[in-house]
This record gives structure tokens, sequence and C-alpha cells, in this order.
């Protein structure tokens, strides 16, 4: 086993680098062309019922889809048949290394093997878009941002209700000041009530694997284990090796209009506490707190994360119902309720003291007509994307080291800037992944 670290000088020149907000768009290296003419697209991760065969491919079908690469040729077959004209693929490798015509390359597959793929995509010259979150562990995520700023190319994570005109709406009327200086966020999910099983122990019995289902490549960088259903498809959010539990899964959806709105960075402290917390696999549910200091004249921000049904307070919210998926904000002229997981409903609370409420001017642009056609018109025109890797990026860190606090037992003092728990040595085996030998970063 090879454990990947970043170098000190290229740790340093990514610390040096300038922090690119979302809103702001990155110094491209490729050719602009025609918002009409069409993008060379390949899917990587087509299965009939994940994301990327579901959301992401229909979404980009205006578009040339050129390649489709998939490690299952019966959970992808359903969608294999819809686009006969697109060359198949096992191997995303090969994919990159022998078909030419590939403009952009659309991840969409487990989030252990999100770095190694989209990393590569980009060294050789492709616009990436990758479901949330960026990756499994923050090193890869860190990496990630470093090889985008390095290629230029146009890069989009899936948090898809950033695109959202209610969504940049909202951002608009936290930063103007209305529901005043926010000090606690809380956000929640009702997952994986019904989704997936956690804490649960890795089977003993060994099935044979099916002929249509490569699993060394699913497996890719992690450690080799054997084939069992239980692990694919989509189950394998809960196992550490492959996923990031709901966290990871959720949110960089329900927290992300906060995170933006009051220009949040790196949390300095997380605590956190669960039920069944299980070596391989994440808890039956988990609360966790993040404390993020003061930016300039805006205060310390405490954001509280619940899972598995788990909610803040009914009075935090004076009263109103909490929806399933959603995040509350308060601040000392009011609150802000996000309705849905990707904030592309809210409300101001207290209902009567905003009943007049006039939203302040637009400030924000809004995205046209989706979030993956916004990174296809930066793919072809080099216009911006809110959540392109350098901002979902940094989102993804900052919460993802609530998994790292969670596995170690520990309250984490972080250091976010340099990745590292500056109490808990141990927590770096979590911060940087382990890949078994031909896999690798570099």
């Amino acid at each position: 086993m090879n454990r990947h670290t970043l170098s000190r000088r290229r740790f340093l020149a990514a610390g040096a680098a300038a922090t690119t907000a979302g809103l702001e768009s990155l110094a491209h290296a490729y050719p602009i062309r025609s918002a009409n003419e069409k993008l060379n697209i390949a899917m990587v991760g087509v299965g009939k019922g994940g994301v990327g065969g579901v959301l992401n491919l229909p979404r980009m079908a205006r578009e040339n889809i050129v390649a489709m690469c998939d490690i299952d040729e019966q959970y992808a077959g359903p969608n294999f048949e819809k686009y006969p004209k697109a060359r198949r693929w096992t191997d995303f490798r090969r994919m990159l290394d022998r078909q030419k015509d590939i403009d952009a390359v659309v991840v969409s597959t487990p989030d252990h093997s999100h770095a190694v793929i989209a990393i590569t995509a980009m060294r050789h010259g492709k616009h990436v878009y990758c479901e949330k979150p960026l990756a499994r562990c923050i090193g890869e995520v860190r990496q990630m941002r470093e090889v985008a700023r390095q290629t230029k190319v146009a890069t989009q994570m899936g948090n898809h209700g950033t695109y959202e005109p209610s969504f940049r709406r909202a951002v608009e009327i936290i930063q103007s000041g209305a529901i005043g200086q926010v000090t606690q966020v809380h956000t929640w999910s009702d997952r994986p009530l019904s989704f997936w099983k956690q804490s649960v122990a890795r089977p003993k019995d060994t099935p044979r694997v099916p002929a249509h289902l490569d699993w060394d490549l699913f497996l890719g960088p992690a450690p080799v284990r054997p084939y069992h259903p239980i692990y694919h498809p989509f189950t394998w959010r809960g196992w550490w090796d492959f996923g990031t539990g709901v966290l990871g899964d959720i949110i960089c959806h329900t927290v992300n209009m906060a995170y933006l709105a009051l220009d949040l960075q790196y949390p300095t402290r997380i605590s956190t506490r669960s039920e069944g917390l299980m070596a391989e696999t994440a808890p039956k549910w988990a609360e966790m707190v993040f404390e993020f200091p003061a930016r300039g004249k805006q205060p310390p921000v405490t954001v509280t994360w619940y899972e598995a049904g788990h909610k803040p307070p009914l009075a935090l919210a004076l009263g109103e119902p909490l929806p399933g998926n959603g995040a509350l904000l308060i601040g000392d002229k009011g609150r802000l309720l996000q309705t849905d997981m990707y904030g592309a409903y809210h409300k101001l609370l207290p209902t009567d003291h905003y009943a007049d409420y006039t939203p302040p001017a637009q400030t924000l642009p809004r995205a046209r007509i989706g979030h993956q056609q916004e990174w296809i018109d930066s793919a072809k025109t080099g216009s911006p994307t809110m959540a392109n890797f350098e901002y979902a990026g940094r989102l993804t860190e900052a919460f993802l080291v609530g998994n790292v606090a969670l596995r170690t037992g520990q309250t984490l003092q972080w250091d976010g800037e340099a990745m590292k728990a500056t109490n808990c040595p141990e927590a770096q085996r979590f911060v940087h992944p382990e890949y078994r030998k031909g896999w690798s970063l570099d």
C-alpha cells in the first residue's frame, strides 16, 4: 500500500494560490467556441439507478455523448442502449488514452474513484463535471483543486441547487443583511433511512462476481476485498472505503447556500456524537458541530449537522414545520429557513415580520437552463461556473473534516489550510487515503 501525500513544494504552491470564489472565472487555457457548437462528452458512471444515468446523462444529451464508461454492463445496459452511437468502455483510463474526440468528462461514480478519474481527465485537457462530494478524502479534494488551477479547464461539482435563481436570490437576501448577523446554521437530512444501510459489519460470505461486473475496476484505488452485493450498486455510500456516509452525500447540498452567503472558509473546531459507528461503516446517525471563526466584520458561526431524521429543536424555527432535508440560518434580526435539500425554496421568519419585505437588487448572475448547462457554457465560452472546483473543493473540505473527527472519536482543532488536526496526529490517516498498487494521483 502506498500512502499518497502532497509534496511540500506542491502543497506550498497550492496554499499560495489565490482562493477563487465560486462566482469568479479562472483564466481558461482552452479555445473558446460558439455557444451553439456541441461538446463531445464522455460519461463515466451511467447506471440506471445512479445520478449519472438518471440525472446527468439526460441533462447532457443536448450535446454529443461520444463515450460511455461503466464497470457494470448490466446496470448501465439500459443507458448504453439509449445512446448506441457512443463508444462503450469499462476502464476510464483506456477511454481517455485511446478516444481522442472527447472534449469533456462527467464523473458520476462512487466517491472513492472521483479524484483519480477527474484528475486523469483534467490532465488530459478535458473539462470535468464531478458529482458531490468532490472526493472521498480531504487530501484528494485539495489535489483536485490544484490540478484544476494548473490545467484551467472548466469545472463544476454536482450540487445541483446552486444554479437555481431562488438559491442565488436567497444568497443575495442573506448578504443584504435582511436577517442580520448570522451566528448559527442548522442543517439536516433524513438519510440514510430507506436509502442504504450503515452500522453493519463486513459480510462473511463471498459470492461469485457476476459476469457483467468488473469488480477490480469498481475497487479502483480502494483496498482489495471480496465482492458482495451489499456494496454495489448504490449501497456503497455507507462504507468508508467507498463513500462518505450521509454527510458527504447531502451536506454539500444543504449547507451550500449558507456557506456561500456567509463567506465561510474552514472550521477551526469540530465535535461529533453518534450511535453505532464502526471501523468500516458510518454510524446509524451522527450529529456534528463545526465552529467557524469571524470573517472581517462578520461574527463566528456555528454549523450543526443532523442526520437519519434528527433535526434541530422546532422552537428554533419559531414553530415552522421542518422538512426532511433543509437548513435554518439564525440571525440577530430574523431567520431564513431553507425548505428543501438543494436550496431552491426558502422562507423568511417570522413570517409576519417579513410580510412586506422587498428583496434587494440582483447582485449575482443567473444560470441558463440548469447546473449542467452552466458547466457546458463555461466549457464553450469561458463563462464562470458558481460551483467550480475551487469553491466546491473548499466547501467539501470544510465539511468532510466532520468524518475525520467522527472516525478519530475526538474533538478536533483544525488547521484547514494545512489539512491538519493540531491536537490529533492520528487524524492524518483519514485525510490522505491509501491507494493499492497500480493506482495513484501522481
